[in-house]
């Protein structure tokens, strides 16, 4: 079955680098790095070979977001690491250039292709002392490559969704083999510890999910913005997906007969929709803005669409009153839902709808502390938004600390487990 994938890997190769200058043209990949991503000759090898190379692989914002505290707490505890991180979205790009761009110790470079001889390149280049990939990325031609260079191989914060299982029941033998390269998977929730558990893989631990231990972004409007929005009574629809904007303008529409001056500021999970939501927008008769960066806000408009990368912090540290999208729509509710930490630990009041299958345990954990709660339709919606508004609420204090505690307990733990491997 290898050599089944690894035939099929070269003969799709030149069709997926057809495919990433395609994106190139259309702005979907970073315009001078790309190549990094398809040829061995751009891997651009930056690393002290004096030192210990630790290699964390996450595909996008909120998994690369997750590692960064478990680089700062492995650097002090060793300061003979250096780190490279691999990622395979602009926007992670676009995050971790603004984030890691100071410390000398962090290098970002794009994932390349799962192909054979670029996996093989890639190893020899770089020679990493432990690699760690993180939530479900699972390359088959990388993992094999790694343990044939017996290079310590560990999948962290690993989601195994009970629908990505059923796939990998489909090649079930070679699924376990595939998982068998990793000699530590941490999960992160019981369900994907129980689907792994399936996979036989050799170790299995579930500490938590790491995304707790996530940095809270303190980020902050500038005053402009803010001076604005405080003549608005504001309120935020975070990560929302085609169907839910519909909900978001109806629900908009009732607040409005109790306030109106209320704003609505929506952060579409893909920012290549934001046209097509401000075209919507006017279907509702309703004032609308695309903010991109840099744009100072409108003083007379009842929807904000963020057309930005990196940004829902500073509106989550605004707003406070929070719908998490990916959560509406009955056709996606087997891959519905996003996650919703980061707005909890921020103090927000988040509210989502009845499909989250993909973070259920996160809501459930959540909800056990009284940070998120559910909401049927845009009613509902409306109702809770109306009475958060009447009466302000957000997390309290001790809330936030009990949040932060289990979030510094996981990340212990894990670095606690990577350390295990440096040794």
């Amino acid at each position: 079955m290898l050599q089944v994938y690894r035939y099929l890997t070269y003969f799709i190769f030149p069709w997926l680098v057809i495919l990433i200058y395609l994106r190139k043209i259309f702005n979907k990949e970073d315009k001078t790095r790309f190549k990094e991503k398809i040829f061995s000759s751009h891997f651009n090898i930056s690393r002290d070979y004096k030192k210990k190379l630790v290699w964390f692989h996450a595909v996008s914002i909120g998994e690369c977001l997750s590692i960064l505290p478990l680089i700062k707490k492995l650097s002090q505890n060793n300061n003979n690491l250096n780190f490279l991180i691999t990622s395979s979205t602009l926007s992670s790009s676009k995050l971790l250039k603004e984030k890691i761009n100071r410390d000398k110790n962090v290098i970002h470079r794009f994932f390349p292709l799962d192909v054979e001889s670029i996996s093989e390149n890639f190893l020899n280049a770089w020679k990493p002392d432990i690699v760690c990939f993180v939530d479900s990325e699972i390359w088959p031609n990388f993992l094999f490559k790694i343990k044939e260079k017996n290079i310590p191989l560990l999948l962290i914060n690993a989601r195994l969704t009970k629908k990505t299982f059923k796939k990998w029941s489909i090649v079930l033998n070679f699924a376990k083999k595939v998982f068998n390269n990793f000699d530590l998977c941490l999960s992160a929730s019981e369900e994907s510890k129980n689907n792994l558990s399936q996979l036989e893989v050799k170790k299995l631990n579930y500490i938590g999910n790491l995304k707790y231990s996530a940095q809270s972004i303190s980020d902050e409007l500038n005053n402009a913005d803010k001076k604005i929005l405080n003549n608005y009574k504001t309120w935020c629809a975070a990560s929302t997906h085609n169907g839910e904007e519909n909900i978001i303008f109806k629900a908009h529409l009732e607040i409005k007969k109790k306030y109106k001056n209320v704003l609505t500021i929506i952060v579409p999970r893909h920012i290549n929709r934001c046209k097509y939501v401000n075209e919507l927008s006017k279907k509702f008769n309703l004032s609308t803005q695309i903010l991109n960066d840099k744009d100072v806000i409108n003083t007379d408009i009842e929807i904000l669409i963020i057309n930005s990368f990196g940004v829902m912090p500073k509106y989550f540290n605004y707003c406070k009153n929070i719908f998490i999208g990916k959560s509406f729509i009955k056709e996606m509710k087997n891959d519905s839902g996003q996650n919703p930490i980061e707005a909890a630990k921020l103090g927000c009041k988040v509210l989502h709808g009845p499909y989250v299958y993909n973070f259920q345990e996160v809501y459930d954990f959540l909800n056990s502390y009284g940070l998120t709660e559910k909401v049927n339709n845009e009613q509902e919606l409306a109702n809770k938004i109306i009475e958060n508004f009447e009466i302000p609420t957000q997390a309290s204090l001790q809330q936030l600390n009990l949040l932060n505690i289990y979030g510094e307990k996981i990340l212990n733990e894990t670095v606690k487990e990577i350390s295990n491997y440096l040794k």
